[in-house]
């Protein structure tokens, strides 16, 4: 039997982007996942869709899995000859008890890799723009938590050292005993308007930072209602705050969209968001799967030594046509001579990224934009290959029809709606945890629709819907629902620039 493994990785405080490198390297090459609470589900996405996940959290002393039995399975997993991570959030030895599972590996010749991840206290500062360090207000700093071991109290700190010997303190898990910490520090010589900064969900879009004084940021954290997950900050390097603050600062920081898109094509477009400090959750309402006969793209793209013109309306239509190209064993040598039209610039990349440049990209990027440009160079006796989606309007074929081209135009790929999906919408929906739907083509909406039907006017809520062009705008306003934005192009990254624009 192989000889198991488990790897302590840290997760960091919340932003999937702040795993390490090596941690997403070991998590994409485990057999079993064993993650907490404040490690974000996100990161799952990077481990194997056949790797075992088991949740082993706790809330506030709710232990969904007791430590004990944590450690078990670890070992015995490993034991069997499996990969294990551990997934644990912000840094498996600093307040994680990361310690205590290595130990117990160690204790029983289960072989251990430990890799250090971003821990919370120091994500939390930056994030909210204070620097832990500054020379000319204090070079030291410590860490402490707000809640040890049941058999150990907060007064066996040495509060007169922690009050007067340091200048940053950051105190994890210790916003029950919040009002103690004050009152000990106080007693002890820290003057009670030191500054103070409680950071809530720090590193993530719903982070809430408070900023107030030690002898009253209890009372505040009360009146605010902030709860745990939390860090907190005392010490005057939380006066920097106003000055170098950029987190909740970005445009669209707060804010919560649902991506419809397919999951694969949502990455680029969830980035775009992200950057601009948006919380998004991508379930798709399509999914893009071959045509049920694939012979009439075979057929026409055997005829490309007679084709005039490619027409390629997005990505996807990219990825269908090159994917059975390669199938006909023929490579990008059959496109000499062929212009090539892409519908807009997410299209135009996706030829780039296969070596080719498009000769033509309309300046409207969409299809009535595409067929001008083309009715002006004259289409006239020209043979035009235009692989498209299964439910594409006719646009494009008509005009260059009615214009003496004659038009091929296959099946390239077709849209379906996935199934179980239902639920996780319905909970965002009626939750009203949404700012925004983000629809990306007509059947994105579409298929939201056939999902709830009449249900949908009831469960919108505050959620505004977000179209990225004219024909997705035209297929939810036929259904009576309101559009509230649409880009002037019709691109993500225009989309993202009209959202910014309009939730400033």
């Amino acid at each position: 039997m192989a000889a198991g493994k488990v790897y302590l990785i840290g997760a960091g405080p919340g932003d999937p982007g702040l795993l390490t490198l090596k941690g997403q390297q070991y998590l994409a090459q485990a057999d079993v996942v064993i993650y907490d609470y404040l490690a974000n589900p996100v990161l799952l996405g990077h481990a194997r869709a056949a790797a075992e996940k088991i949740y082993v959290g706790k809330v506030r002393g709710n232990h969904h899995l007791p430590q004990e039995e944590t450690n078990a399975l670890l070992a015995d997993r490993a034991a069997a000859g499996l990969q294990v991570v551990r997934l644990k959030g912000g840094d498996p030895y600093i307040f994680g008890r990361g310690g205590e599972e290595a130990a117990y590996l160690k204790e029983r010749g289960i072989p251990c890799e430990v890799v250090p991840g971003v821990t919370a206290g120091f994500a939390a500062a930056a994030y909210a723009g204070i620097p832990l360090t500054h020379r000319d207000v204090t070079t030291s700093l410590a860490l402490l938590t707000g809640h040890e071991r049941p058999d150990r109290k907060l007064s066996s700190l040495d509060w007169e050292k922690l009050a007067t010997g340091l200048g940053t303190l950051i105190f994890y898990m210790g916003m029950t005993n919040l009002g103690q910490i004050s009152e000990q520090l106080i007693r002890h010589g820290r003057a009670a308007d030191t500054p103070v900064a409680v950071i809530q969900w720090a590193t993530l879009p719903r982070q809430r930072t408070l900023v107030g004084s030690l002898d009253r940021i209890a009372a505040d954290v009360v009146r605010e209602g902030l709860e745990p997950p939390a860090i907190i900050i005392i010490g005057e390097v939380v006066k920097y705050r106003e000055e170098l603050r950029w987190y909740d600062n970005l445009p669209l920081f707060g804010k919560r969209f649902l991506v419809t898109r397919p999951r694969e094509q949502a990455v680029a477009f969830v980035a775009l968001l992200q950057q601009q400090g948006a919380e998004t959750i991508c379930i798709p309402t399509i999914e893009i799967v071959p045509p049920e006969d694939l012979q009439p793209l075979d057929a026409a793209i055997l005829q490309l030594s007679t084709i005039d013109s490619l027409i390629l309306t997005s990505a996807n239509g990219v990825a269908a046509f090159f994917e059975r190209l390669t199938e006909q064993q023929l490579d990008l040598r059959s496109l000499a001579g062929v212009q090539l039209v892409a519908v807009g610039p997410k299209t135009a990349q996706a030829l780039e990224q296969r070596g080719l440049r498009p000769d033509l990209v309309p300046k409207n990027y969409h299809a009535e934009g595409l067929v001008a440009e083309l009715l002006a160079q004259g289409v006239a006796g020209k043979r035009i290959l235009y692989p498209r989606a299964e439910i594409a309007r006719t646009l494009i074929i008509d005009k260059l029809k009615e214009a003496g081209a004659e038009v091929l135009a296959p099946v390239a790929y077709r849209t379906i709606r996935p199934t179980g999906k239902e639920e996780m919408i319905r909970h965002l929906l009626s939750a009203e945890e949404l700012d925004g739907i983000c629809f990306s083509s007509p059947s994105t909406f579409d298929n939201l629709l056939a999902m709830f039907g009449d249900e949908l006017k009831q469960l919108q809520g505050q959620a505004e819907f977000l179209s990225i062009g004219p024909s997705t705008s035209k297929a939810i306003r036929k259904q009576k629902y309101q559009v509230a934005l649409e880009p002037q192009h019709s691109t993500l990254d225009d989309l993202v620039t009209a959202m910014v624009e309009y939730y400033k």
